[in-house]
C-alpha cells in the first residue's frame, strides 16, 4: 500500500520555503497576527487619506463642473432608460436567485456566505471555518470539542445487500444507480484492507484481486475474480466477489459463498500447518477475516431465504467463535432476525448485553428498545384517554423510550410513518444520519408494523422530543448534541434522487433572502417605470440631487 504522508526532511521545507526553526516560525506568526491587527486600521487611514486628496485636488480634477455634466446628463435620461436598467438589476439578481437556491438545495448552504468565509475572511484577518473547533455541553453540562467534518465516522452498513441479485435488479428495473462512487470506493477499500493484508505477503491470485476491488466497472471486477480463480481454484476472495456481484439471485449467491468457505477453510488449514512448523513466521488474519466475512453473508443468504433459525445459529456461532469483532455489529443482523421470528425475549436479552452506557449506540439498538417497550403498551393506548387519566408507568417508560430513539436520530420516524418513501439503503452508513435511518426502516419498518399500536405510540409521541432539546447542535439531552456533519456526508452515501433528510431544519441564508429582495424591488422598479414612466422620471431626478 502506497503511504498516505511521507516523511518531510529536516532543515527548511523545499516546497514553500519556510523554514522548520522555530524563532523563524514564531517571527513569522507575530508577523501575521499583527498584520490582521492592524488590517482594519489601515484601512481607515487609506480611506480618510482618499477623501483628503478628493478635497484637495477638488479645483484641478474640476469636481464641481463634472457634477453638474453628470446633472445634466441625467436630467437629458429618458424613462425607457429607467426601464432598461431597473429591468436588467431585476434579471441579474434573479439569476444570482435562482443559481443560490439551487446551491442551497444541492450542498447545503449559500455559494456567496461559503466564497465569503472561505477566502475573504482569512484575508480581514478573520480565523478559517476549517481550523475552528467549537465547544458545546456534553450530557454532563461538560465542554466537549465539536466533531468536525472529518470526526464523522462512516460505518459498513451490517445488513448492506448485494449488489448483483439486489442492487442491480434495481437498477434493471427502474433505470437508477442506488449507490453513489463514494459509497462503492469505501467498499473497494474496505475489501482490499479486509481480504488481503500486508502487501509485501501477496500471492499472485491476491495481487490480481486486489486490483480487482478497485476496478471501477462491475464487468472487469468479475473478469478479474474468474482471472484469479485460473491462477489458483481455491482464491475465496474471488468466489466473494462473484458471489457478490455476478449471482443475480440470493440461491446462487449463497452457492458461490459456500464455495468460498470450503476454500478459505482449506487455505486455512494450509496456514495453520505452516504455523505449526515454523511458529516464528508473521501470518496475517486476512484468512480470519474472510472466513468472518463469508460466514456472515451465509448467514444473510439464510435469513433472505425464509431459514431463519438457521440463520440465528449461525449468527450466534459466530458471535461467540470471534467475540473480539464487535466491531462488525453483527448482533444487530441477529437481532433484526429474532424480530422476525418473534423472539422478543431472546431480543430483550441480546440487548441487555449490547444497550450498555459504554459500548457505541446505533438506530438498531435504540428503535429496537423503544420498539419493545411500545409494544407492551401499545395495544391498549389511547391518546384521549392518555390525556385524561395521564401516562402509566409502562406508558410512560415507552414513550421516554421512543424520545431517546429520536433524540439518537430523528431522522427515522418519518420512515416508519411513511411520511418519506424508502430507497434501498446504502453500503456504509453515517450513525445519527439519513442513511442510518434509511438503512433502519428498510429492515425494520415490518417489525413496527407487526406490533400492533405501535407506529401510532411513536406518531403521537416522537415530535415531543424536539421540544425536550430545542438546541440539538449545542447541547443534548441523553446524548451529546447531534453532529453538523451529517448532510454532507450523508449526500456523499446517499443517492442523488434522494431527498437528504435535514436536522436540524436549515433557514434560508441572508444572501438569499437578500437577492429575493432585490429581485422583486427591482422588478416592481420596472413595472412602475413602465406603467408610469413620467412620474418615475421626476422621481429619479428628485432622488439623484
Amino acid at each position: 500500500m502506497i503511504p498516505l504522508f511521507t516523511a518531510q526532511p529536516s532543515g527548511k521545507n523545499m516546497e514553500d520555503g519556510t523554514s522548520s526553526n522555530p524563532q523563524s516560525i514564531g517571527f513569522t506568526e507575530k508577523l501575521k497576527s499583527w498584520l490582521s491587527w492592524s488590517w482594519t486600521y489601515i484601512c481607515a487611514v487609506w480611506f480618510a487619506m482618499v477623501l483628503t486628496m478628493i478635497y484637495v485636488l477638488r479645483s484641478p480634477l474640476k469636481l464641481q463642473d463634472t457634477l453638474t455634466s453628470a446633472s445634466v446628463f441625467l436630467n437629458t435620461l429618458t424613462p425607457k432608460f429607467y426601464v432598461a436598467l431597473t429591468g436588467t438589476s431585476s434579471l441579474i439578481s434573479g439569476l444570482i436567485l435562482i443559481f443560490e437556491w439551487w446551491y442551497f438545495r444541492k450542498y447545503g448552504t449559500s455559494f456567496i456566505e461559503q466564497v465569503s468565509v472561505s477566502h475573504l475572511r482569512p484575508l480581514l484577518g478573520g480565523v478559517e471555518s476549517s481550523t475552528t473547533t467549537g465547544l458545546f455541553s456534553s450530557v454532563n453540562g461538560e465542554a466537549e470539542p465539536r466533531p468536525s467534518v472529518s470526526e464523522c465516522k462512516v460505518w459498513r452498513n451490517p445488513l448492506n445487500l448485494f449488489r448483483g441479485a439486489e442492487y442491480s435488479r434495481y437498477t434493471w428495473v427502474t433505470g437508477k444507480e442506488p449507490l453513489t462512487y463514494y459509497d462503492m470506493n469505501l467498499s473497494a477499500q474496505d475489501h482490499q484492507t479486509f481480504f488481503t493484508g500486508d502487501t509485501q505477503q501477496l500471492k499472485t491470485e491476491d495481487t490480481v484481486m486486489q486490483k480487482a476491488w478497485r476496478e471501477r466497472n462491475p464487468q472487469a471486477r468479475i473478469r478479474a475474480a474468474y482471472q484469479a480463480i485460473e491462477m489458483n481454484h481455491e482464491c475465496a476472495a474471488a468466489y466473494v466477489l462473484l458471489a457478490e456481484e455476478e449471482a443475480t439471485t440470493i440461491t446462487e449467491a449463497e452457492r458461490l459463498f459456500k464455495q468460498a468457505l470450503r476454500s478459505g477453510k482449506r487455505e486455512q488449514r494450509v496456514q495453520d500447518q505452516i504455523t505449526s512448523l515454523r511458529p516464528f513466521e508473521i501470518i496475517t488474519g486476512k484468512d480470519i477475516n474472510l472466513l468472518v466475512y463469508i460466514k456472515r453473508r451465509l448467514a444473510m443468504c439464510a435469513r433472505k431465504l425464509g431459514r431463519i433459525k438457521e440463520a440465528v445459529k449461525m449468527m450466534r456461532d459466530l458471535m461467540k467463535e470471534f467475540p473480539l469483532l464487535g466491531m462488525l455489529n453483527i448482533h444487530e443482523n441477529l437481532l433484526e432476525a429474532l424480530l422476525e421470528l418473534q423472539a422478543y425475549a431472546d431480543v430483550q436479552a441480546v440487548l441487555a448485553k449490547y444497550d450498555d452506557i459504554s459500548l457505541p449506540k446505533s438506530a438498531t439498538i435504540c428503535y429496537t428498545s423503544a420498539l419493545l417497550k411500545a409494544r407492551a403498551v401499545s395495544e391498549k393506548f389511547s391518546p384521549e384517554a392518555a390525556s385524561r387519566r395521564g401516562l402509566s408507568t409502562a406508558e410512560m417508560n415507552a414513550v421516554e423510550a421512543i424520545h431517546r430513539a429520536v433524540e439518537f436520530n430523528p431522522h427515522v420516524p418519518k420512515y416508519l410513518l411513511e411520511m418519506k418513501s424508502l430507497i434501498l439503503p446504502p453500503e456504509h452508513i453515517l450513525k445519527r444520519g439519513d442513511s442510518e435511518a434509511v438503512a433502519y426502516a428498510f429492515f425494520h419498518l415490518q417489525h413496527w408494523k407487526r406490533a400492533e399500536g405501535a407506529l401510532n405510540l411513536l406518531h403521537c409521541t416522537w415530535e415531543g422530543t424536539f421540544r425536550i432539546i430545542p438546541y440539538p447542535l449545542e447541547k443534548g439531552h441523553l446524548f451529546y448534541p447531534y453532529p453538523g456533519c451529517t448532510e454532507t456526508a450523508d449526500r456523499e452515501l446517499l443517492p442523488s434522487f434522494h431527498e437528504v433528510s435535514v436536522y436540524p431544519k436549515k433557514e434560508l441564508p441572508f444572501f438569499i433572502l437578500f437577492t429575493a429582495g432585490l429581485c422583486s424591488f427591482t422588478a416592481m422598479l420596472a413595472m412602475l417605470t413602465h406603467q408610469f414612466p413620467e412620474l418615475m422620471g421626476v422621481f429619479a431626478k428628485a432622488v439623484s440631487r
